[in-house]
């Protein structure tokens, strides 16, 4: 069994979730889901963001103090991503003792390999991202992540980490290691801009009300980002030896915006505190509403609530890793999620799960019947094939589609084979059997491939099924048998809504 350690980005605590920390959650579940499938231990981490200077006029404005401000919005994240059904194993708070613990650790050991000096900055700062910006990153004169809020210069005192002086081993390690930095289009933009050459980053700020003193000098806390790129070693226990069981991480999940932090700051960070690299970063696209980035800055109508109760949190789920490439963008449009969820949902699955349970249910006294191997079954060892390779390279969407595969091969398989023909027929039981035997293991089949997307809605089909275990992992996909079970017609899978 090999250990899996994944994280997402930890969210900011200035705001309540929506539909673009769902998306990022959501689809790194998906992954997580798919690791325990394969047999991994997997140590799934996320969370939030709570030492950012941005809370603090929400908090004032809701008459909190920043704790108390911090507190109250982690629920209501946590109670979020329950609702969704994110199965992460640990909820990583920037405001936890044990992190504050890494933090310290990590900026003396920094120190200490003198990569850290005083130093003053001017330029550009976006308060929004809390972090200084050149001229070159911004279009039209503001942040591209934040392009409806007017950009600061800023001249003050601060500590600096030496990131000029690991050019040279980032671009070593990433061309050894094309795998550290993905999709290949992410790979391209951040080896492109470390040949243009690195400047030395900020890493305090002058003393404020809220965040980590700066080891050694109590004027100062600790720059924001820089803290909050420690929580992937604090939650797994750094500087503790047990940091060892699951560092270094997998897989980062993480944002296209914030990939500059993700896969040059924080591996340089690493390599001057001597730590070793995550294996992937991966850096997901956006969701568009009306061709804009879907975020709370921009306006966006669509909420996560509203999305969710539209069809229940699997078909969201569904939609989202299905319209939205894991490696680019996508618009969001309430017509478009409608059509996929009748034409896929309740259609091609919804529809494939009613018709086999009835006809299991009327033909065979609801028992699943022994079954030969059919070209449908064949079929089956094909689509798995190509959705490990899918999933095994995070293109998410891939994986749906090749499950989907499935699904389509079966009600073809029920049109050509008429069951409901050869049910009239005494002489045809035998190969009754084997066709329905075959859908079924199809059924059971396709809750395996999609509970990694829609983990509450295959385990209620394979609990109508006939099954009360848990769903098997893919070392049983091929040897799925399913005979002597006794199926339960339950309530519609995805009930057809009408236009």
């Amino acid at each position: 069994m090999s250990r899996y350690y994944i994280t997402t980005a930890i969210d900011y605590s200035n705001g309540d979730p929506h539909l673009g920390h769902a998306f990022e959650k959501i689809g790194a579940d998906a992954i997580a889901r798919y690791r325990r499938l394969c047999g991994d231990e997997v140590h799934f981490v996320i969370g939030m963001d709570e030492n950012s200077q941005t809370i603090l006029e929400p908090a004032a404005e809701a008459g909190l103090q920043p704790q108390d401000w911090v507190d109250r919005l982690a629920v209501v994240f946590e109670d979020a991503w329950k609702s969704l059904a994110i199965s992460h194993d640990d909820f990583i708070r920037t405001t936890e003792p044990r992190h504050v613990k890494a933090v310290v650790e990590l900026v003396e050991r920094t120190k200490r390999a003198g990569h850290i000096y005083e130093g003053t900055y001017e330029g550009y700062y976006c308060e929004r991202c809390e972090t200084f910006k050149q001229e070159k990153d911004l279009v039209d004169g503001r942040c591209p992540e934040h392009p409806d809020r007017e950009i600061s210069w800023t001249k003050e005192d601060n500590y600096f980490f030496r990131l000029s002086a690991f050019r040279d081993a980032l671009l070593e390690h990433i061309e050894r290691h094309p795998e550290f930095v993905q999709p290949e289009i992410r790979r391209n933009e951040i080896r492109n801009v470390l040949k243009e050459g690195l400047q030395d980053v900020s890493v305090s700020r002058p003393q404020r009300e809220w965040g980590i003193r700066f080891p050694g000098d109590e004027q100062h806390a600790v720059y924001v980002w820089y803290d909050a790129l420690i929580n992937y070693l604090s939650a797994v226990g750094f500087p503790d030896d047990r940091h060892g069981e699951w560092w270094p991480a997998s897989l980062h999940v993480i944002g296209k915006g914030i990939t500059r932090h993700h896969c040059i700051i924080w591996p340089a960070m690493l390599m001057a505190a001597g730590v070793e690299l995550p294996t992937t970063v991966w850096a997901h696209g956006y969701i568009h509403w009306g061709g804009r980035k879907l975020s709370k800055s921009a306006g966006a109508t669509v909420t996560l609530e509203s999305a969710t109760e539209r069809y229940g949190p699997d078909p969201l789920r569904y939609y989202l890793l299905r319209e939205v490439p894991w490696d680019g963008d996508a618009d969001f449009t309430w017509q478009r999620f409608d059509d996929v969820y009748n034409a896929e949902l309740a259609n091609d699955l919804g529809n494939l799960a009613n018709r086999t349970l009835a006809m299991i249910h009327k033909y065979r006294g609801a028992q699943v019947p022994t079954a030969e191997e059919t070209a449908l079954d064949r079929r089956a060892g094909d689509v798995l094939a190509t959705y490990r390779e899918a999933m095994d390279g995070y293109l998410l969407h891939q994986g749906i589609s090749a499950a989907m595969e499935l699904a389509r091969a079966a009600n073809g398989f029920i049109e050509e084979q008429a069951p409901w023909k050869l049910a009239k027929d005494d002489s045809a039981g035998a190969q009754l059997d084997t066709v329905l035997g075959s859908l079924a293991r199809a059924l059971g089949r396709l809750a395996v491939l999609l509970s990694p997307f829609m983990p509450g809605k295959c385990s209620e089909l394979w609990k109508a099924l006939g099954r009360e275990d848990g769903l098997p992992g893919l070392a049983s996909f091929a040897d799925l048998d399913l005979t002597g079970s006794a199926v339960d017609r339950q309530a519609v899978l995805f009930p057809k809504i009408e236009s």
